[in-house]
């Protein structure tokens, strides 16, 4: 129904973001709302409605490949909306895509909410599907925030990105094992989270 909205983001929480266009405030549930940034600026974001009986909601995505590509994953048996946005939020579809095309079920389980056989009905389903998401015309979801976050506001950055971590499906003691080694760093909350979910898939 709604192919896209441009709006300005007058809120950002760790499951969502909502865009006000025309004084109404849409809630878009994102990969990592905080990509984004609230300011005057117009953004555009690519939206997928998503309707069953108990639920209807947006979902939002920087581009159109994004949003084919969440769409596609949640056409697999046994990956509703929250797992897409877990897959996506690793911030590089190539990755997924190249595990499709390879049958990597080692790969693909290291998601949340994938098992062995999620990932071998996403490759049954999805290799050889995949090839008009080219991983070049996807940016990334982690596009690199402009750094002015200083060192004090660090810890409240990174609870941040716990927080967003749980809301995409991590548990807390795989979240705990990487914990002591982003304390160590100075960053934006949108950059914890990008290496939190580096050093998630390498366990």
């Amino acid at each position: 129904m709604f192919d896209y909205i441009k709006g300005t983001v007058t809120y950002i929480n760790p499951e969502y973001v909502v865009i006000e266009n025309n004084g109404i405030g849409y809630q878009v549930f994102t990969p990592n709302p905080y990509v984004f940034s609230i300011d005057e600026q117009p953004k555009t974001v690519y939206t997928y409605q998503y309707v069953r009986e108990d639920v209807i909601a947006l979902y939002g995505f920087a581009s159109r490949e994004q949003k084919d590509l969440f769409m596609k994953l949640i056409s697999v048996s046994g990956i509703g909306p929250k797992g897409g946005l877990a897959i996506l939020a690793s911030g590089n579809p190539a990755q997924v895509v190249q595990a499709v095309e390879e049958e990597d079920e080692k790969f693909l389980v290291k998601f949340p909410g994938v098992g062995k056989k999620t990932a071998r009905q996403m490759i049954l389903d999805l290799k050889g599907k995949l090839h008009d998401i080219v991983p070049d015309a996807v940016p990334s979801l982690f596009a690199d925030l402009d750094a002015q976050e200083v060192k004090s506001q660090s810890s409240e950055a990174l609870d941040e990105a716990i927080e967003a971590l749980k809301v995409l499906g991590y548990a807390e003691r795989e979240i705990k094992k990487i914990v002591p080694a982003l304390m160590k760093e100075t960053m934006t909350t949108d950059q914890y989270i990008k290496e939190a979910l580096k050093r998630l898939l390498k366990q």
